[in-house]
């Protein structure tokens, strides 16, 4: 996004910053442009130091200047500016214990934007000229407030909502002191709220998603009918936690598919969450894989399921996402492994998957839209 825009604007950029996840983005970044290398999921020093640049620019704006701002998913931790009084290390346990205890994206970034000075419409609010937003959206219904806890839009959210989000995963006393009396302070009208709609610091900001999760299903389905399969599309996004959701959306495809010719590749999309519990290793894409393998080997017809992250990486592991087919379960018997319960118990699905070379490796992809889920019968 960065490289495009650059290359139609010339010499109009006067200044900006590229944030890439854990590596330098790919290619070669616009000479204008100051390349950082942030954290993901949590955020880590160069984040900050990141998201400091970004106010630094967006406070240096003339009047008829204007701030372009091009997000992806994964912004939230890639921009990371703690709110007065807050450390880094303070935000970073925060998020992971919500991401431990499953807190999905917009409970999360009701937290994020009340603990930062650069979301939740801070960065738009700091310009003096008008600011226009591009998103490429990870979020189900592609929420812009929710999309990198929206740096650039009014925040409707509250105080009182990010308190509440913490007693409801893990309760007050799991998180750090200083994020809890930030968020009691705020809740006391201590702490100024982040920008409301109608906020006259955000009369200059515009925003618009340009890319999202319907677009992955539409290439997977252009693929898939190109190979000669019939497509059934699933419109209402996948959420919910991996392993319940996973047995129940298995469910709902069969009643779609029945009466379609084969061979039928069903497309589908969203988001789930995980509740960690367990000491193991994976991602909310190999735990959905894993749990549809005892489903899937129980139909008695041949079929394949795969769950990726478009980001091309799941949760803290290298793999993208995992394969399962009706074979699945045999050949973890005959490989020893044991049942996939033990493993969704540890939260182990790596394991699993690695055993059977059934891990999905792509590579990051540099965008974000979300989990794509694709089935197969043939």
């Amino acid at each position: 996004m960065a490289a495009t825009a650059a290359r139609l604007l010339g010499a109009r950029v006067r200044a900006g910053v590229v944030i890439g996840a854990g590596r330098a983005p790919n290619g070669d970044a616009p000479s204008a442009l100051e390349t950082f290398v942030g954290g993901h999921p949590v955020p880590t020093p160069d984040s900050e130091r990141a998201g400091r640049r970004a106010l630094a620019i967006a406070g240096a704006l003339a009047a008829e200047e204007s701030l372009l701002v091009l997000l992806s998913g994964g912004a939230s931790a890639l921009m990371a500016v703690p709110a007065d009084g807050l450390t880094l290390d303070d935000k970073r346990r925060t998020t992971e214990r919500l991401l431990r205890a499953g807190a999905d994206i917009q409970a999360l970034n009701a937290v994020r934007k009340h603990l930062s000075s650069i979301k939740g419409g801070w960065l738009a609010a700091r310009t003096r000229g008008p600011s226009r937003t591009f998103a490429v959206s990870d979020v189900v219904g592609d929420d812009l407030s929710v999309i990198a806890s929206g740096p650039t839009v009014p925040d409707a959210s509250t105080f009182a909502d990010a308190l509440d989000v913490l007693r409801r995963f893990g309760g007050v006393d799991a998180y750090p002191k200083a994020v809890v009396a930030r968020l009691e302070k705020g809740d006391r009208g201590e702490v100024p709220e982040t920008p409301k709609p109608g906020d006259a610091r955000l009369s200059r900001a515009d925003a618009a998603v340009i890319g999202g999760r319907r677009d992955a299903m539409e290439g997977a389905a252009r693929e898939a009918a190109a190979r000669g399969y019939q497509v059934v599309r699933l419109e209402d996004p996948v959420v919910g936690e991996a392993r319940t959701t996973a047995p129940s959306h298995l469910r709902l495809v069969m009643a779609r598919v029945a009466g379609v010719g084969r061979p039928v590749c069903v497309v589908s999309s969203g988001e789930t969450t995980v509740r960690v519990t367990g000491r193991g290793k994976g991602g909310r894409n190999q735990e959905f894989a894993l749990a549809a393998a005892e489903p899937l080997a129980s139909l008695g017809v041949p079929a394949a399921s795969a769950s990726i992250g478009t980001d091309g990486v799941d949760g803290p592991t290298d793999a993208a996402g995992a394969l399962v087919d009706s074979t699945t379960i045999a050949r973890a018997q005959t490989a020893g492994l044991g049942p996939p319960g033990r493993y969704l118990d540890d939260n182990n699905a790596y394991a699993f998957f690695e055993a059977l070379g059934d891990l999905i490796h792509t590579g990051p992809t540099d965008t974000n839209v979300g989990d794509l889920q694709v089935i197969l019968f043939s």
